[in-house]
């Protein structure tokens, strides 16, 4: 299957202007393809950049050098260059994004912040909520929280609603950063399930695990970005 993804000798610093200027060499030569049906994990220390790089691919942060082409409405755009107009579109119709902490608008409910991108896509209202209870009952959110807005909830129960927000689309990219970090067991083994099944639906997955037994279980293949350590001159 043809690369989804295709992240070309990227670079990425950042300055530090409280401390003069100074630049802060973060990752370089950064190059891998993602395809469909496949999850790709990045491998390294903290630290080494793996945030980074998925910030980078998702429009987050800005790039030094180098390419990162998506497909996208037919045709290939480089998020590196790409206008914010344009990574709106990305995100509403081909990249995902699952991070480590739930960003949403004051006394939503739950079970509507689950169901918004798809309401946001033109999805009745309606059908959205209820692919949206399913995902929550699926990963053990006690239906007494569905009306309840998230920012009250413990930080596991707030991963499970961060996680649902992420799978309920149909993005043909989906990145996740340390998806199961708080969650327990029984619900990182369904996170699990939920993987394998968008990997056999032929979406691309790019991912951060630190649960070794997760990491495991999903990964197709690991790119270590030590290897993308900056060369720092003498």
């Amino acid at each position: 299957m043809a690369a989804r993804l295709t992240v070309n000798g990227v670079a990425k610093s950042f300055v530090m202007h409280l401390q003069g200027g100074l630049t802060l060499p973060v990752v370089s030569g950064v190059s891998f393809d993602l395809d469909g049906g496949e999850c790709v994990v990045l491998g390294g220390p903290s630290g080494a950049g793996k945030s980074s790089i998925l910030k980078m691919v998702y429009g987050n942060y800005g790039v030094d050098a180098g390419s990162i082409l998506l497909d996208h409405d037919g045709g290939r755009l480089d998020i590196a260059i790409a206008r914010p107009r344009e990574i709106i579109a990305v995100r509403r119709s081909s990249i995902g994004y699952v991070s480590q902490f739930l960003r949403t608008v004051p006394r939503v409910a739950a079970l509507d912040v689950v169901a918004e991108p798809l309401v946001s896509n033109g999805i009745d209202a309606g059908e959205a909520r209820d692919r949206a209870a399913a995902l929550l009952a699926r990963l053990n959110l006690p239906e007494r929280l569905w009306p309840l807005p998230p920012a009250t909830f413990s930080g596991g129960e707030q991963q499970r609603v961060n996680i649902a927000r992420g799978f309920i689309t149909g993005h043909a990219v989906l990145l996740l950063d340390e998806p199961t970090a708080s969650l327990d067991a029984a619900n990182r083994r369904v996170v699990i399930e939920m993987i394998g099944e968008k990997k056999r639906a032929g979406v691309a997955m790019l991912g951060i695990f630190h649960d070794q037994d997760v990491r495991d279980a999903v990964a197709d293949r690991i790119v270590d970005v030590t290897g993308f350590a900056p060369r720092i001159a003498a």
